[in-house]
């Protein structure tokens, strides 16, 4: 199409008139990229034109992606590494691989989804749906977010913990990671970039610790390599392979990612601006899950090196995982048990500090109440402590029931990936929304391909613990009218998206070569 004319369908995106809402930043909070190397005479006119590449730009442009990352690395995650290397070796590596994959394929599409219509993923569910059916998918993704905030809040009070020499107990090493709302307030208050800097810095603290840990363990570097380009799995250890993949997408970061990159002030009137940005943003979230997939393989390569095979590593969880490292491999310069807090500690702070930023975009996108930013951080930081606290303290005793409680966490979390991953596919979609930055049927078919299969993985995974937990007819008609209702929603969520069917059409006439 001629360029005015693609120039003229993108303005016409009706998601881009967003006056009457308030913006996940406001322009003087936004890194300005506008003009950045841009010398050489390059036509105004030319709406087209994506200019060449610039490292300069990429700089400025990177950040949105380590912050995205950080939930790859939460200690829902780790705990998900260790278990996977005690018990499979090195034989899962590859599936971790592919499912980083997996994940940045999901990230892009979110910020692609962001960079295209200046608005969020939250923002533009607010439109898309009725009434009901948002403030469902809110309270979907507030349920996954509490969720995953326990699980990191829980992971920094257990590193708190042992740093103290026990004498700090769980719950009040949870009173003491709230304080990291504050810490989110504060860095605002300095630009979006300090912000990143601090990411940056507790990204580098966990790369260092688990590095450190892998020279102190020595893992065998054959095994280590077969275990990541030859694919394996067995009937033993296809509950850990599960978990790998389905703790890596987490529904609150593919609402994040989609806000994340609106921190950049882009001309978006030009549709080379756009292009260009969503390239950049596509190098650095691919160096960032780069680098959380190397810090994943530390922990997954050093569980496997040093229990595999023995009789701990069926009890293995974050609470005992650092003595069990110490009794085997202490002695050296520094004790490896405080190594293993300190990069716990670095994953659970800057976990939930994420989850802090989230829940603001999350609560403003949906519910557009207009409420000051350190408001929203309040109320998002209070609905995930209250019920941290309150676990804390009930399972502070017990490993054995912090175990089960995490359990019960990834099956809530896992409940929630289709009211994220669904909205998501439908509206990268659809032209009325996206414009000319819609998806094509091939990245359509394999996007939706990913999608359902890390639905079916979570489905096999909340069956499997479903059935382990009980039985009987009142538990057996819950479950089942629960199941009813959430295949209905999700039904609708799908057809609502009206881009299934055309998906259909679209992928059958590429197949046939139209």
């Amino acid at each position: 199409m001629p360029p005015q004319e693609e120039h003229q369908q993108l303005l016409l995106d009706p998601t881009l008139d967003s006056d009457n809402e308030e913006p996940a930043y406001e322009s003087t909070e936004k890194v300005y990229v506008i003009g950045v190397d841009d010398a050489g005479g390059q036509n105004s006119d030319d709406y087209t034109r994506t200019p060449p590449f610039s490292w300069k730009k990429l700089w400025l442009f990177t950040g949105p992606g380590f912050l995205m990352s950080i939930a790859f690395l939460d200690p829902g995650n780790l705990e998900g590494n260790l278990q996977a290397g005690s018990i499979a070796g090195y034989s899962l590596l590859w599936l971790l691989l592919w499912a980083t994959a997996m994940g940045l394929l999901v990230q892009l599409l979110s910020a692609r989804l962001g960079v295209a219509t200046g608005r969020h993923l939250s923002e533009l569910c607010r439109d898309e749906y009725p009434k009901w059916a948002r403030l469902l998918l809110w309270v979907m993704a507030e349920l996954a977010l509490i969720g995953a905030d326990i699980q990191e809040v829980i992971g920094s009070a257990i590193a708190i913990k042992i740093l103290s020499n026990g004498i700090l107990p769980i719950w009040a090493g949870v009173v003491i990671s709230a304080c990291d709302c504050f810490i989110l307030l504060l860095l605002e208050n300095y630009g979006v970039r300090k912000l990143e800097a601090l990411f940056a810095v507790l990204i580098a603290i966990m790369a260092c610790s688990f590095a450190w840990m892998f020279g102190e363990t020595k893992p065998n570097g054959v095994e280590l390599l077969q275990g990541i380009l030859i694919p394996k799995l067995s009937s033993k250890t296809i509950q850990q392979a599960v978990g790998v993949v389905g703790c890596i997408i987490m529904p609150h970061n593919v609402f994040l990612h989609s806000a994340l990159v609106q921190s950049r002030e882009i001309d978006r009137r030009k549709i080379g601006r756009v292009r260009e940005a969503i390239n950049y943003y596509s190098i650095e979230s691919g160096i960032a899950l780069a680098i959380s997939f190397i810090i994943n393989l530390f922990v997954t390569a050093v569980f496997a090196k040093a229990f595999y095979g023995t009789e701990q590593a069926n009890s293995i969880g974050l609470v005992n995982a650092g003595q069990y490292l110490e009794e085997k491999y202490g002695g050296g310069l520094l004790p490896i048990l405080y190594i293993w807090a300190i990069g716990l500690l670095a994953a659970g702070q800057s976990s939930t500090i994420t989850g802090t930023y989230a829940g603001q975009f999350i609560m403003g996108g949906f519910l557009n109440l207009g409420l000051k930013k350190w408001l929203r951080a309040l109320i998002t930081r209070s609905s995930a402590i209250i019920p941290t606290l309150i676990v804390a303290l009930v399972f502070d005793t017990s490993d054995q029931k912090l175990d089960v409680l995490n359990e019960w966490l990834n099956v809530l979390q896992s409940v929630q990936i289709p009211f994220a991953l669904i909205p998501l596919l439908c509206l990268v979609s659809k032209e009325e929304v996206m414009g000319v930055f819609k998806i094509g049927p091939v990245l359509k078919m394999v996007s939706w391909l990913v999608a359902a299969l890390v639905m079916v993985i979570n489905g096999y995974l909340l069956l499997e613990f479903l059935s382990s937990e009980g039985s009987g007819l009142l538990f057996t008609s819950v479950v089942s009218a629960f199941t009813a209702a959430y295949a209905v929603f999700i039904i609708y969520l799908i057809s609502r998206g009206s881009t299934f069917s055309n998906w259909i059409v679209q992928a059958k006439g590429f197949a046939n070569g139209n």
